[in-house]
């Protein structure tokens, strides 16, 4: 759904019912417009137009009664969503005549509590220019609240407890307002006219500075309410980051730890606390100029970092950035993201560089409680900058990274959850658990989609809580599943807690590289079109028992099912998890599947011992403790050891990430090759293997070897390897696809942008239509809302099977 779509808009014309010159009219309007200032804007416009009437709330939708003469409806109508609220997203405009009154004026008046359906929650948003002039002007009687918001902006899901959204259904209903708040409030004319979160310093929240160390009476000590004392913890918080101290800071979503990322001790230190391993850290600067010190911005990557969801930015690294070689260690990429709260900008207001990253050990959920805080945090950090409104849903940061223009999700969360997507099919309620890794779970109410923010990785019994709790609260404020969804896989633990919770409801099981493509088509309003979708990841449980992770599906027009059309040649993956965490095992594996001998001189022969050289031998011979693989992203690991980039991973695609990298340097532009790197020794002429709807890497492997053997540049070999990659995908699409031109790429491979740009290419030159994410990720975090138009889908053709009171038909028949 995008900003100001509307459906259905009635038109006010003369030709209304009129009474003395008067139409009165009803208008029901549905979306995000609740918590986004459109009562207000509703008030305004009545009010400049001479209209009388009122505006409210209910629990699904802003209704509206508007009186006055036929020309001037006819104008309320076309500007109330044309000229809506910038954070409004207005899904339909549904009116109908009603009987004149001699009612004048017109009035907001109180909220209608009530059942069925329910509105949209709008999303969190950053703090508006508007609040951040007046953060740090001296004359505005805001100066320095670090918790400055208006209608435009600040905390909205994170705070809403119930539904109609308004100030004693949040968690600012401990705050009364002062005098002057409460006249603010209720002047139409003021900014903040209703906006629940409003306060000052003389009755909004305060910060207070703590050390973890000495928490008294297990809660962090209170210092006294006004702008004074949250100053002294501002203070306090800044001296404690310069002498290298870890902080958590108390956001609107949860805890981060931060500390400053120009300080190698200081940044080692929070790795370690974190259980951290390699993976990159995030770093906040105080503006789009400190940014561009440190990466390089496009004007389309500007955008996104100063958008209102403010996430966090993948951006290219400049060689000069100053920041410590641990804040993102081998990756060429940085994470960035601008202030977003008026915490982070009073901190940022002399400079620096602070990393910023959640409160938590890896895969463990996000600390947001103060209870929480008082247990996890002083094992991972030295202080807390904590203050006293409470979070009730807890929601991480967002990150992407843009590709030709546009976002691609890498984590769907603050900023854009629980935002929905239509559609377009009315159906029962349904709950999709969503996959193991990078969890989030979606709720479908009448034709809209609710994904989750991001839960994380299910390893744990505190994230299988925190899931829980999540469930419970969106299922709560919007509907309780008919039926549930859940991977195909068996020891996925989201899978055994659906089958926990479905009790007599159906439970729809969806193959997890077929919940991928259809999310693609979900996103793209596009279900029940064909399309062959290209599916590429590092595994998933397959409809035979074996691994999946290099596939191409053929969808019809029943989107519920799907034909495995081709995939990627099967290898042996030794022992399970362990060649996932070593690269240089699947390597091993590819080139004796490939037929290729392991020499003494190639990299992943030299990283293992002799011992573990055996050991694999023995398994690939004998194959025990091997489980066949088609995973794309296994091979990807595989040719990041043959040359010699990864042989073991600290954390989920490392290897990947840095062959990419090597691959772009110099940089690629929007998928264009360099023919200079790809004729280097021959390397245009690498190809895989695509026919009888298998790709065979063999062919490409030998090349690789070859390559490696002759000192031909490691960045050119793993640039001919995307290249080959995308033209072997482009082959086998245009053999397999049947006369479909639609094509969708997605997995958690294509986070991958040059293969993505290249693969793309290859497709839109033999005349294909392309789609990529652009909602949600292409990794696990979207496979939650494939499954659940998956069931969708499944639940409307069993409907279909029981009206025609005859038998379903088998594919084969329903075809003939």
């Amino acid at each position: 759904m995008t900003a100001q779509q509307a459906v259905g808009i009635p038109r006010f014309t003369a030709d209304a019912t009129a009474v003395d010159g008067v139409v009165r009219r009803r208008v029901v309007v549905t979306g995000v417009v609740q918590g986004v200032g459109f009562r207000p804007h509703v008030h305004r416009l009545a009010t400049d137009l001479g209209l009388a009437g009122f505006v409210g709330n209910d629990a699904a939708a802003v209704f509206v009664e508007v009186q006055g003469p036929p020309t001037a409806l006819e104008e309320f109508a076309r500007r109330l969503v044309a000229a809506a609220p910038p954070l409004a997203r207005v899904a339909s405009v549904v009116g109908e005549d009603v009987a004149p009154t001699d009612a004048t004026g017109f009035v907001i008046v109180a909220s209608e509590p009530g059942a069925g359906a329910r509105t949209a929650i709008p999303p969190d948003v950053a703090v508006c220019a508007a609040c951040v002039a007046e953060l740090f002007d001296p004359a505005d009687r805001r100066y320095r609240h670090p918790f400055i918001t208006c209608t435009n902006c600040g905390p909205r899901f994170t705070i809403i407890r119930e539904l109609p959204y308004d100030r004693p259904a949040t968690t600012m209903a401990g705050f009364p307002m002062c005098g002057r708040c409460a006249a603010e409030y209720h002047d139409p004319r003021d900014r903040r006219f209703h906006a629940q979160p409003v306060a000052c310093p003389d009755c909004g929240p305060t910060l207070r500075f703590q050390p973890t160390a000495t928490p008294r009476g297990g809660v962090w000590v209170r210092a006294s309410r006004g702008i004074g004392a949250s100053d002294a913890a501002l203070a306090a918080a800044r001296e404690a980051l310069s002498a290298g101290r870890v902080v958590a800071v108390k956001g609107i979503g949860g805890y981060h730890l931060a500390c400053d990322a120009q300080n190698p001790v200081a940044v080692a230190g929070l790795r370690t606390r974190k259980a951290r391993g390699g993976k990159p850290f995030a770093v906040m600067v105080r503006d789009l100029d400190a940014a561009r010190r440190l990466v390089e911005i496009d004007d389309a990557e500007a955008a996104v970092l100063t958008s209102p969801a403010r996430p966090v930015v993948l951006l290219r690294r400049r060689p000069d950035a100053d920041v410590a070689p641990g804040v993102a260690p081998g990756s060429p990429l940085l994470g960035v993201l601008l202030p977003y709260t008026p915490v982070h900008h009073l901190l940022l207001e002399r400079g620096g560089v602070l990393v910023l990253t959640s409160a938590n050990r890896s895969d463990e959920p996000i600390c947001f409680t103060d209870d929480d805080a008082v247990q996890r945090l002083p094992a991972l950090a030295d202080a807390v900058l904590t203050h006293d409104r409470p979070i009730h849903v807890p929601c991480d940061d967002s990150v992407v990274r843009v590709v030709d223009g546009g976002e691609l999700p890498i984590r769907r969360s603050r900023g854009y959850a629980p935002l929905p997507v239509d559609l377009g099919l009315e159906a029962p309620a349904v709950l999709a658990v969503g996959g193991e890794l990078k969890n989030t779970f979606c709720l479908t109410d009448g034709r809209l989609a609710f994904c989750s923010a991001h839960v994380g990785d299910m390893g744990t019994l505190e994230t299988l809580r925190a899931y829980e709790r999540a469930v419970g609260q969106l299922t709560g404020m919007r509907a309780q599943p008919q039926r549930l969804a859940a991977d195909l896989h068996p020891s996925y633990r989201t899978r055994a807690w659906a089958e926990d919770h479905a009790d007599d409801r159906p439970l729809d099981l969806v193959q997890h590289h077929h919940a991928h493509v259809v999310s693609l088509l979900a996103e793209h309003g596009r279900l029940g079109e064909p399309i062959v979708g290209v599916a590429f990841d590092g595994t998933g449980y397959g409809t035979d028992g074996t691994v999946w992770g290099g596939e191409i599906l053929l969808l019809g027009a029943d989107s519920h099912r799907f034909t495995r059309a081709a995939h990627l040649a099967a290898v042996p993956l030794p022992g399970g998890d362990a060649a996932v965490r070593n690269p240089r095992r699947m390597a091993l594996s590819h080139l004796r599947a490939a037929g290729i001998a392991w020499g003494a001189d190639l990299p992943p022969v030299t990283a293992c011992d002799a011992a573990e050289l055996r050991l694999l031998a023995s398994q690939l011979d004998s194959g025990v403790g091997c489980v066949p693989c088609t995973s794309m992203g296994r091979l990807f690991d595989a040719v990041a050891s043959l040359l010699g980039v990864r042989h073991t991973a600290t954390y989920e695609g490392q290897a990947a990430i840095e062959r990419e990298a090597l691959a772009e340097s110099p940089p690629l532009q929007h998928g264009h090759l360099h023919a200079t790197s790809l004729h280097e020794g021959g390397l245009a002429a690498m190809r895989m293997g695509a026919s009888d709807g298998i790709m065979e890497p063999a062919p490409l492997l030998r090349g690789l070897v070859a390559g490696v053997r002759a000192g031909v540049r490691v960045s050119a070999l793993a640039l001919a390897f995307h290249d080959a990659v995308a033209i072997a995908v482009a082959e086998m699409v245009t053999q397999v696809s049947s006369g479909v031109r639609l094509a969708g790429l997605t997995g958690g491979v294509f986070q991958n942008v040059l293969l993505l740009r290249l693969t793309r290419r290859r497709l839109e030159e033999r005349g294909y239509t392309v789609l990529i994410h652009r909602v949600v990720p292409p990794n696990d975090g979207g496979l939650a809302l494939g499954q659940a138009a998956v069931s969708v889908l499944t639940a409307l053709d069993e409907q279909r099977v029981e009206i025609r009171d005859e038998p379903r038909a088998t594919p084969t028949e329903a075809s003939s």
